[in-house]
């Protein structure tokens, strides 16, 4: 766009400014040209540039303009690289300003809460650390170009089923501590100029309509002064919406909603000042989208291609690296063999669907760095109609399968989740593989136990097959340059470094959500509280195939005693020796986590607060530092409704995953101070704790006993009594006045630390 004047709202009629807090058609806002404004255009994401051409639609089926697929947020998360994500960022960012588009619709940050979600892939991680910490290098790249960023979907949007209706029913706490940290993060440190608001309803208020959402917590709270603009579709009252923070409800509703508006400032049920304020936030908007100067080159199809194969490269993780299988000799004979090597399955469906600009297939660019030659089948049908309509069946495919395999030094194969089984718009029922792709694997593995397995996938999949091949990589989505990026990790050319970002579980039923998900007659229960995705299966301490944070690397890397310290401000620095151990250059991620050692209240047994990638040469070493702001340790204390930091001893383990912990530090912590005041209805314990009420509470427990002290039993039966109802109990030596006085004084005093 070319710098311009934007109007003030006192320009506009009421009719103008209740027009353009809605859109115009389905992805630009309204123009009016009677003072000059021009219409913006808001275009899908997150992970490439979705900017249609012809008839629009929210589900990815109509045609759209050429841009580069990077990986996906299931895959890119993957890296645990900032400043990579931030390289991207920019990369789309500059695609949409080639393309005279104002907001690119992403990043997302929700949780993944269930490996069921359909919508998964274009999400970071089951933890909120790191999805906010990435969630703002998306938003800081994109938004370096001159473009705004939408961070979405806010909040709690953590479902496909009834996805536009059904309520998230969520404690604060949880809700607080995981499914708006991410949020708070992405909005408190990169500012994106927009934040779209979720289709579902939380606590059986809908997101568009939620003031305690929309005003409260996200301007009041976290200071946002951007643009609120609806998911497509989210708007169930247009009227409450405003009222409640939205100022932009997309798509267009054709004037329908424009006019309830207009009655209801005539009516007087809706203030034309509450108008005015999201006009003028439609009004800034246009106004930044119209500072970015013009694009001055044409895309640079062969640079963003480079970048979004050097991203791919990086989102490989190592899951299984058995008698160092791998990187594969250029040399060997090579059966490459599952129709995803000349198939990608390389992006999720729906919303975010990419035209790419140019397509790698892993069985091309392997037949390129394989001198020794590759043999190839396809294995299965992705059509899935066993042989129906022309197509070979099962059993010629498998058959050939085994017969390259037999014939090579090493078969790979290539497995994951067909388009079809996992999509925008609907959760998936298991997280099997198809059954065909297993039985495939077994006839490859009995005629050639040298087997590397390569998954292709935007959600979590169970391996059954873990303990009988020896490597396994998984690829989940890469993007359009995916299949020379797996080349090249398969071959040595990368070494791998990526890290899970969810749990990979041994059963369904071991996930945390498990019988809370999805709900039911248009309610969802968050029954897990904060024990989601890692910190659940480290508290019941089950097993897992592959815990949050693993990855392996062709190079090993050994730790040292970590140490800690806590600095004038109170944040935490951790240092920790990293060295290669390894004969090749690599990059590992360092990750720390935390816990008090005792809590008044349940807690995980450990949580990610911090985490830094170094890359080190072969016998390379380095000190690590990483910091772990004060802030991170809090929880959200529903007595007071705020976050607090208990005081106490801490627990930082430093380590390569959540379970391979290489060693631990404690530091004292000073807590903060709580003002929890004293009423008839508060226990006794609660009195015990009390620095001034305590000791008198204290001797009249012992009055009661005839002086001596009350034992441990006695202390744990009384704790939870109330203490309006102690008063007048045979024995008891106080009165209900007497009580009073003791509150009141315990209340005139200095807060409790809590």
């Amino acid at each position: 766009m070319t710098a311009q004047r934007v109007p003030a709202v006192s320009d506009l009629t009421l009719d103008e400014k209740t027009g353009i807090t809605s859109g115009a058609d389905f992805w630009t806002t309204k123009a009016v040209p009677r003072v000059g404004l021009p219409a913006i255009m808001l275009t899908d994401g997150p992970h490439g540039l979705r900017k249609q051409t012809g008839a629009a639609d929210h589900l990815g089926l109509a045609a759209s303009v050429p841009a580069t697929c990077f990986p996906p947020a299931a895959g890119l998360g993957t890296s645990w690289d900032a400043e990579l994500v931030q390289r991207v960022g920019a990369a789309i960012g500059r695609e949409a300003a080639i393309e005279d588009v104002a907001v690119v619709l992403g990043p997302g940050v929700n949780i993944k809460r269930s490996p069921l979600c359909g919508r998964n892939f274009e999400y970071y991680s089951e933890d909120p650390l790191l999805s906010g910490v990435l969630g703002a290098a998306a938003v800081r790249g994109i938004q370096s170009q001159g473009v705004g960023a939408s961070l979405k979907h806010f909040a709690a949007n953590n479902q496909e089923t009834d996805r536009l209706r059904v309520s998230a029913d969520v404690d604060p706490r949880p809700l607080r501590e995981i499914y708006l940290r991410a949020f708070q993060r992405v909005v408190t440190e990169a500012r994106p100029w927009t934040v779209m608001c979720a289709y579902n309803r939380i606590n059986g208020v809908y997101a568009s309509q939620d003031p305690w959402l929309l005003t409260r917590v996200l301007r009041e709270e976290w200071g946002f002064e951007g643009l609120v603009v609806s998911d497509w579709g989210a708007v169930d009252d247009r009227v409450a919406a405003l009222a409640a923070g939205l100022d932009l409800e997309m798509p267009s509703s054709g004037g329908r909603t424009d006019a309830q508006l207009v009655a209801a400032v005539e009516a007087g049920t809706l203030g034309e000042g509450v108008v005015d304020t999201a006009a003028q936030r439609v009004i800034d908007l246009v106004r930044r989208a119209g500072d970015r100067p013009a694009a001055s080159a044409p895309l640079d199809v062969e640079a963003h291609h480079a970048l979004a194969r050097e991203a791919a490269g990086r989102s490989i993780v190592l899951l299984k690296n058995d008698g160092a299988l791998l990187p594969l000799p250029r040399g060997a004979r090579i059966a490459v063999i599952g129709a995803f090597a000349a198939e990608p399955r390389y992006q999720g469906a729906g919303s975010s669907l990419i035209n790419p600009t140019r397509l790698d297939t892993a069985l091309a660019e392997m037949r390129a760095l394989c001198e020794g030659g590759v043999v190839s089948a396809v294995g299965f049908d992705l059509a899935g109609d066993g042989g129906q309509g022309g197509e070979p069946d099962a059993e010629a495919l498998v058959a050939e399968a085994v017969a390259a395999a037999r014939d090579a030094e090493t078969a790979v194969v290539f497995l994951g989740l067909p388009a079809a089984a996992e999509s925008e718009g609907f959760d998936r029922e298991h997280i099997d593989l198809p059954a065909d792709q297993l039985v495939l694997l077994d006839a490859v593995i009995a005629a050639n136990p040298r087997t590397v397995v390569v998954l292709s996938h935007g959600g979590v999949v169970a391996l059954p097959f873990r303990d009988r091949v020896p490597a396994i990589v998984d690829g989940s989505l890469l993007g359009q340059a995916g299949g020379g990026a797996t080349a090249d990790v398969l071959f040595g050319v990368v070494n791998p470094s990526a890290k899970l970002t969810e749990t990979v579980p041994l059963r369904l039923a071991d996930t945390p959500s498990f019988g809370n998900f999805p709900g039911e007659a248009g309610h969802v229960r968050y029954g897990e509280g904060v024990l989601v995705g890692y910190r659940g299966y480290d508290a019941r301490a089950l097993d897992v195939a592959y815990p949050f944070g693993h990855g392996l690397s062709y190079t090993t890397f050994a730790y040292g005693e970590p140490s800690a310290s806590v600095t004038a401000d109170g944040d935490l620095r951790v240092h920790v020796r990293i060295a290669n151990t390894g004969s090749r250059a690599g990059r590992e991620v360092v990750q720390v986590y935390a816990a008090p050692t005792s809590s008044a209240v349940a807690r995980p047994p450990r949580e990610l607060k911090g985490f830094a990638g170094v890359t080190l040469d072969a016998g390379e070493e380095r000190t690590v530092e990483i910091v772990v702001p004060r802030a991170e340790l809090a929880y959200w204390d529903v007595r007071v409704d705020r976050w607090v930091v208990e005081g106490g001893a801490y627990r930082l383990e430093v380590g390569a995953s959540s379970r391979d912990v290489r060693g631990a530090a404690t530091v004292d912590v000073a807590g903060d101070d709580v003002a929890l005041p004293l009423t008839m209805s508060s226990s006794v314990g609660e009195l015990l704790a009390h620095p001034v009420a305590g000791p008198l509470g204290q001797q009249a427990m012992a009055a009661m006993l005839g002086g001596a002290a009350p034992d441990e039993g006695m202390q744990k039966m009384m704790a939870s009594f109330p203490l309006g109802r102690l008063a007048g109990f045979p024995g008891v030596p106080v009165s209900y006045e007497q009580v009073e006085q003791l509150v009141a004084m315990a209340n005139a005093t200095a807060p409790v630390r809590g």
